[in-house]
């Protein structure tokens, strides 16, 4: 063997080994979330600041040292091959003894060995190469941004301008090959894809609309907002001024108990003394981006506003909270109700989700205006109240009085209602549910 054979097998071997370092780095990387990059950072760990600027965009990174480990990884493999063949006279068995040692070689010290590496020991190596990584990434990301355009442009179907490393459809296929091989229990997996699915979730898909909104005006005063939240469950309602449209608050019925405590005849003020302002978002706001916006105003209730001003509903923490672990019940829900239960004096406790013709069927009353508008006896209630109907609420439709019941749920739905014959000469339709 030739002084240049060696200083070619020397150079090969260099470049497998860096090439399983960055193999190794990059597995690091990956591993790393922002939180610990941010827990290193506040512990003053050398290199977390850097680390920090590499999590908070790793595809860029990522693909950089990416590219360089290709070009030392392929710089091993022709020198080794070179080497093979020019010392076996017979190409064919040239050919298959250079494929199996570079294949083993490749598999050992580019698959195995550095990702184990950069698994078990990921944050310490990810804060202690992050300034080699940011330096790779100001010098060669032009580059292999260029080379991703070009990969993209002769790809068929919609390319990813960041590259395709480590995409979010990969993880959700390791994701969902975990799940199907018991890796995960099956009600992890589907949160998991929940907390995917949250960015490509906006909040009109989520949110309360405006019909269904339970709200009070500016100038109620604190002992109606305080019987309202007590009625409807609702801590947080929104303060309207002159219609739905016009969100100038939002009260807290903690701040009107605290009111009310520290001064008794603070009764008779007006919610404005206790409202807060309110938190206006546009209803296409994706609804990771509102969770984190929750959490930098501490607040837990944003009013959404449609593309003409309008106020188009209403969001919460819990709304979102919900679209990653399900529905959320408390101890108030009833589970299961029957449609009609008899009470024995001619009234009776029907679901408020009770078809509309049955309604009429069971009180012998015309319903056929409300039946072209809504389905239910909950709607009917919202229908001639013009409100969302919360516990207390009434209306009279012919002979009898139907009283909203329980409420069930974290929206606080109205559960049951009691339908009871009037006293004779109170067959007039009416409809109350006043703040108070």
């Amino acid at each position: 063997m030739t002084g240049g054979d060696v200083m070619a097998v020397v150079i090969a071997i260099i470049a497998e080994v860096a090439a399983g370092f960055l193999v190794a780095i990059e597995s690091a990387v990956s591993r790393t979330s922002a939180a610990r990059a941010q827990e290193l950072a506040d512990d003053d760990v050398r290199g977390a600041a850097s680390l920090l600027v590499v999590v908070s965009d790793p595809a860029r990174y990522i693909t950089t040292v990416l590219f360089v480990r290709i070009v030392l990884s392929v710089l091993a493999v022709v020198i080794a091959a070179s080497l093979i063949m020019a010392r076996i006279e017979s190409r064919g068995w040239a050919v298959v003894t250079a494929t199996a040692v570079i294949a083993i070689a490749n598999f050992i010290l580019l698959g195995v060995a550095p990702r184990t590496l950069g698994r078990q020991h990921f944050a310490g190596l990810a804060v202690s190469t992050a300034g080699f990584v940011r330096v790779l990434g100001a010098l060669l990301y032009p580059l292999t941004k260029f080379l991703v355009l070009v990969g993209n442009a002769i790809t068929p179907g919609k390319g990813f301008s960041e590259g395709p490393f480590a995409s979010e459809a990969e993880i959700r296929a390791q994701l969902a090959r975990a799940g199907e091989s018991a890796v995960i229990p099956l009600a992890e997996q589907r949160m998991l894809e929940s907390v995917f699915e949250l960015g490509d979730t906006i909040c009109r898909e989520i949110m309360v609309p405006r019909t269904a909104m339970v709200y009070i005006e500016r100038d109620k005063r604190l002992d109606q907002a305080l019987s309202l939240g007590l009625r409807s469950g609702f801590t947080r309602i929104p303060v309207i001024g002159e219609n739905l449209d016009d969100v100038v608050g939002t009260v807290n019925i903690k701040d009107v108990m605290n009111a009310l405590q520290g001064d008794p005849a603070a009764v008779q003020e007006g919610v404005e003394h206790v409202m807060r302002a309110p938190l206006l978002v546009p209803d296409t706001k994706r609804a990771d981006d509102m969770l984190r916006r929750f959490q930098a105003t501490s607040s837990h209730m944003a009013i959404l506003v449609d593309e003409y001003g309008g106020t188009a509903g209403l969001v919460t923490m819990e709304d979102i909270v919900e679209e990653i672990v399900g529905e959320i019940a408390d101890e108030y829900d009833s589970g299961e109700i029957a449609e009609v239960t008899p009470l024995g004096d001619g009234g009776y406790r029907v679901s408020a989700r009770l078809p509309v013709d049955e309604l009429a069927d069971l009180i012998a009353a015309d319903l056929s205006a409300d039946e072209v508008h809504v389905d239910t006896v909950a709607g009917v209630l919202a229908r001639r109240l013009g409100l969302v109907p919360i516990p207390g609420s009434t209306i009279d439709i012919g002979a009898y009085r139907l009283t909203a019941e329980s409420a069930e749920g974290r929206r606080n739905r109205i559960a049951t209602v009691l339908v009871e014959p009037l006293p004779p000469g109170g067959g007039d339709d009416a409809a109350t549910r006043g703040a108070g």
